[in-house]
């Protein structure tokens, strides 16, 4: 099967990146309360509904991975750049890291029941989109709970905006439509939140939504 351009432009700038990204988080989400709040009411929510794996996509050095290990989640990571996998083995030994696509996952149906993709689909092309929804929603088990993170734009009459991201091209998304794509493909909003940027992040605003899919077809 011939890779999509896309995939194969953000592997290559992030693997070409790895080892400064790092850097950038190595305090984790020190910086990020609201955001480390979202993963705590995910991780409650899981614990909540029986636990079972969580899957961390688009890990990048598994520092959210560590973070939901932590919070006592059976996390996993997956990253589509090999050098962000090989830095996260290395920080986080006692984690499990695999290179994969959130397009085609390498998971059976219904095996997790949790995921996690922090800012992971802003390089996906908006025609994409519902391809990586269906994606989630096939690998999650009923009832499962999804964290989706994104920078966000407020105009609901467009599903994407692009920018110009420090690694490669970048999409802003609507959380309103974001929201309505993901209720299409079977999953039901039970949270969101709506974030200024901080001081050394870009001027966008960023969103949060929490998902589960439904407990019965």
């Amino acid at each position: 099967m011939i890779e999509p351009d896309f995939l194969h432009t953000t592997r290559t700038a992030y693997d070409s990146m790895a080892a400064r990204y790092a850097e950038l988080f190595a305090n984790g989400l020190a910086d990020f309360p609201l955001d480390r709040a979202m993963l705590s009411a995910f991780a409650d929510l899981v614990r909540t509904d029986g636990g079972g794996p969580v899957a961390d996509l688009g890990c990048g050095p598994g520092h959210v991975t560590s973070l939901l290990h932590s919070l006592g989640l059976d996390a996993s990571g997956v990253d589509l750049s090999a050098e962000m996998i090989a830095i996260a083995r290395t920080a986080h030994p006692d984690l499990r890291f695999e290179v994969g696509s959130m397009t085609a996952l390498d998971l059976d149906d219904g095996r997790l029941a949790g995921v996690v993709a922090r800012y992971s689909i802003i390089h996906t092309p908006p025609e994409r989109l519902p391809q990586v929804c269906a994606e989630f929603h096939r690998v999650l088990k009923p009832g499962g709970h999804l964290l989706l993170s994104f920078q966000a734009h407020d105009d609901p009459a467009e599903l994407a905006e692009p920018f110009d991201h420090k690694v490669a091209l970048a999409y802003r998304w609507s959380p309103d439509r974001v929201s309505d794509l993901l209720t299409e493909t079977g999953f039901t909003e039970t949270a969101r939140l709506r974030r200024a940027p901080l001081e050394d992040e870009r001027q966008f605003p960023h969103a949060h939504l929490l998902l589960s899919k439904a407990s019965t077809p």
